[in-house]
């Protein structure tokens, strides 16, 4: 096996690669980008020699384009991603409104509430990036089948996937610093590891129909919105677009899902000729639209107790199974990759502790479980059979959309768990807010005109007048930079090109601000003495270690 050496400066060491990441779904790729892209060596090992080729996810919410952006994807212009300026709805048997959802506007986070894409060819996208960042190393077609560790390291035992190649003998170890399980929902890392699962004993069977009609499907059927659930007890069903068609061009994907009914065979409902049956009803044929995949799935609700332990940790469906009503699947996933990045990247180079590992846990743990909570509450909504208990649905859900005269509910908001924020500062856990800033001779989104990282904004005054030399300099250890942003005519780094940061920051109280690396905030402030105060109380809670210790981290 050949490994890439660290761009790290952390000179020889006893390990074959930093960090080992198993599974290379879109996870842990993705896990594996944002650690090379820093230098670290990492090793992303896959079960499968080939990708598989079928679309799973089909949607991410503004904060993954927000991060895909990162990588220089644009998701307004992407030719495997697409949008649809149209409310959400939920309606009854009759077609009338039973809920209405607002994934139209732009977000807070300066990026549209919802995209919808084709996973195998964003998968291609990642995976062509990791391919050409030299410390990532990729093996394909093993499984891990042993894992270890001690104080200072990880080993993983491979062999090759016996599946593939069932006449192969032999292991091989991979010693690393950390090892990362994005492996799955049956993960070998989390079963290894001993972390226990809390199961909220929700199960539904839903059978997924994967379409691309040789028309335009959304244009022919203009009664009908692109994007909606159809409560109807003698068939549940959700309508949904499933991003562009292939490179982009001709017509649209769709997705159909249907719930599976008591005493009805999932077998049978998954062969084609069941799948054309139901899809007869919407004008989908053999002739013009293309079936791409039709499969029976279980949805649940489930996570894992704890997320890290020692020099291990797992993410994404390892870590949590969600039910997909609210479009939060991989989104979750992709969080858990971010959130793990910038902690993996600054204990390897000495910034932080490896204590900040345990608020990877508390933050995305309860984080996740907002979202399969809301999706469950959801799937509540939709999985109902029994007419009675559907017209008491429906009934209670058309008065309470009346009684706000139809005005569709925004997009929730939702804290991290306890862990490197303040929770005593008004919007601190949350998501920040981007706006449209003229900077360094751009004018663009902050991220991409201003950069990531650690971040202290100011409104209108100077952060590093605020914070003074001493938390300057361990502001600069992180490589954090502070941000002085003004309106128009106004001597300051960024200008707040549409006064979107003022009604922020206004609206909090607040002056300053404290971003983290994964555009959460660590803290907010209205003066300089309460900067200084929630700057401190971030830096002790990333636990910096002393030189010696990093020496060994």
């Amino acid at each position: 096996m050949t490994v890439s050496t660290s761009g790290a400066g952390l000179g020889p060491a006893p390990y074959d690669t930093d960090v080992a990441i198993v599974g290379a779904g879109p996870v842990g790729t993705f896990l594996a980008i944002m650690l090379g892209k820093r230098g670290k060596r990492v090793t992303l090992i896959e079960r499968w020699t080939e990708a598989y080729g079928r679309p799973r996810a089909v949607t991410f919410d503004h904060e993954i384009a927000r991060i895909l952006a990162l990588l220089g994807i644009d998701s307004e212009n992407d030719p495997a991603i697409n949008y649809h300026d149209e409310l959400y709805y939920w309606r009854d048997a009759k077609g009338e409104n039973l809920q209405i959802v607002d994934w139209q506007s732009t977000s807070a986070s300066g990026w549209r509430v919802r995209y919808w894409f084709n996973q195998p060819e964003l998968e291609t996208r990642l995976t062509g990036i990791a391919d050409k960042c030299p410390t990532i190393t990729q093996i394909r077609g093993c499984e891990a089948c042993g894992l270890e560790q001690d104080a200072v390291s990880a080993t993983l035992t491979l062999r090759r996937n016996p599946e593939e190649d069932p006449a192969a003998t032999g292991t091989r170890t991979l010693r690393a610093r950390f090892v990362i399980g994005a492996d799955g929902a049956n993960s070998f890392v989390r079963e290894s590891l001993g972390l226990e699962n809390e199961d909220k004993g929700y199960f539904f069977d839903w059978l997924i129909l994967d379409m691309l009609p040789k028309f335009d499907y959304v244009a022919s059927r203009p009664h009908e919105p692109a994007q909606w659930q159809l409560c109807d007890p003698k068939r549940p069903t959700t309508i949904v677009p499933g991003g562009p068609g292939p490179e982009g061009k001709g017509f649209s994907r769709r997705r159909w899902e249907y719930m599976v009914l008591p005493g009805e065979d999932p077998v049978e409902l998954q062969t084609p000729a069941a799948a054309w049956r139901l899809l007869e009803p919407w004008g989908l044929t053999p002739e013009n639209s293309k079936l791409e995949r039709s499969a029976v799935y279980r949805f649940q609700a489930r996570w894992a107790k704890d997320w890290n332990k020692g020099r291990c940790a797992i993410a994404g469906d390892a870590a949590h199974l969600m039910p997909p009503f609210a479009g939060e699947g991989m989104c979750a996933g992709l969080r858990d990759a971010f959130a793990l990045a910038w902690r993996l990247n600054g204990i390897i180079e000495g910034k932080y502790g490896l204590e900040v590992m345990d608020s990877y846990t508390t933050e995305r743990k309860e984080h996740a479980r907002h979202y399969i909570d809301f999706s469950q509450e959801l799937g509540k909504i939709i999985c109902i059979a029994d007419p009675e208990e559907a017209a008491k649905r429906d009934a209670q859900m058309k008065a309470d959309l009346a009684a706000r005269g139809n005005v569709p509910v925004p997009t929730d908001v939702c804290q991290l768990g306890p862990g490197a924020w303040v929770s005593e500062s008004a919007h601190a856990g949350e998501l920040s807010v981007q706006g449209v800033v003229e900077a360094n001779g751009l004018r663009d989104r902050f991220d991409q005109a201003m950069g990531a990282g650690w971040m202290v904004l100011g409104l209108g005054a100077d952060p590093a007048e605020a914070l003074g030399p001493e938390r300057l300099a361990q502001l600069a250890a992180l490589e954090g930079r502070t941000v002085c942003l003004g309106q128009p005519g106004m001597v300051c780094d960024a200008v707040d090109a549409e006064g979107t940061y003022a009604a922020w920051l206004d609206g909090l109280g607040a002056t300053y601000v404290l971003l983290r690396p994964d555009f959460y905030v660590a803290a907010t402030a209205a003066d300089a003495d309460a900067l200084r105060r929630g700057f401190d109380t971030v830096m002790a809670r990333l636990a910096v270690p002393a030189r010696a210790e990093a020496a060994v981290a």
